[in-house]
């Protein structure tokens, strides 16, 4: 049976799967992320491990930065001493089969584009709202990664003069639109505020009709510079979003185009849990690359 293998490399676990050409994970191993070299070797342990039939490619999803054309892992933050990693030619001198390399967002983008919430659209905006914030573009039926391999990293934009930090930067939209940026109102994670506004707690309520706010002024950019069909949300959106949709939704009127706006529908991920691994899959397929 033909199929492939997808590794998901993320800072503090990693997942390695085996699936076809639907999507579909037939199995799965997913382990503790440590030091480079340990990670390294058991990556390549659990792909033999799973090996099975006729695998056609490798695809490998990480977070930035990284040179997608080259195959190399350039040190993203949440992976401290992963600095010019080669993982793709590492994988294909040991597995002689392609392998591949995407930026985490871009790959959960093509994921929910092809399998999950995007569906059906040509072109789609994926936001992160996780840990960090970041973005996939599918733009006319395609990935688009830009110049550098940057595009879509919205959360460096500055939201305001200071504040927050995120990715790097006093007053990103990182600082508020992540779970890093919610937790500098010291007041809990993201998962905490949101059991609290569950409860009717009134200061955990405030901060996310806030966080709406600063989303819904986001989105309103991303739809009068891109004009998209989709806007599709993950993480910590899919947990909470009825926490922020009515702000998010009075910033998005008051700033966004209409005809754009009333153009493009928002929704949260549609591929829970699984969307890691449909992405890495992805990224063997090349959905959208080529």
């Amino acid at each position: 049976m033909e199929g492939y293998m997808g590794i998901d490399i993320g800072g503090t676990k990693c997942a390695v799967v085996r699936g076809d050409e639907k999507g579909k994970i037939v199995e799965k191993v997913s382990f503790a992320t440590r030091e480079k070299e340990t990670t390294l070797r058991q990556i390549t342990e659990t792909v033999r491990q799973l090996w099975s039939g006729q695998i056609k490619a490798i695809g490998v999803s990480c977070g930035g930065p990284l040179d997608s054309q080259k195959g190399v892992i350039l040190g993203p933050p949440n992976l401290p001493g992963w600095d010019e990693v080669p993982i793709c030619g590492l994988l294909e001198e040991r597995f002689k089969v392609p392998a591949y390399l995407e930026n985490d967002a871009d790959a959960c983008a093509v994921a929910e584009w092809r399998f999950g919430a995007g569906q059906g659209c040509r072109s789609m905006v994926f936001l992160t709202f996780g840990t960090g914030l970041g973005a996939g573009l599918i733009l006319d039926g395609r990935l688009y990664r830009g110049a550098a391999g940057m595009a879509g990293e919205v959360g460096h934009i500055r939201l305001f003069k200071e504040g927050h930090v995120g990715y790097g930067k006093a007053g990103s939209y990182e600082g508020y639109c992540s779970g890093g940026g919610i937790a500098q109102y010291g007041l809990g994670s993201a998962a905490h505020l949101a059991r609290l506004a569950a409860e009717g707690d009134e200061a955990a309520a405030a901060i996310w009709q806030q966080t709406g706010r600063h989303l819904g002024r986001l989105l309103a950019l991303l739809i009068d510079l891109l004009d998209p069909e989709r806007i599709v949300i993950g993480s910590i959106f899919v947990r909470a979003g009825r926490f922020m949709e009515e702000a998010m939704y009075q910033a998005l009127e008051e700033e966004a185009l209409e005809a754009s706006r009333r153009a493009c529908t928002i929704l949260p991920a549609g591929l829970g849990e699984s969307l890691g691994d449909i992405a890495a899959l992805c990224v063997a397929m090349r959905i959208g690359t080529e």
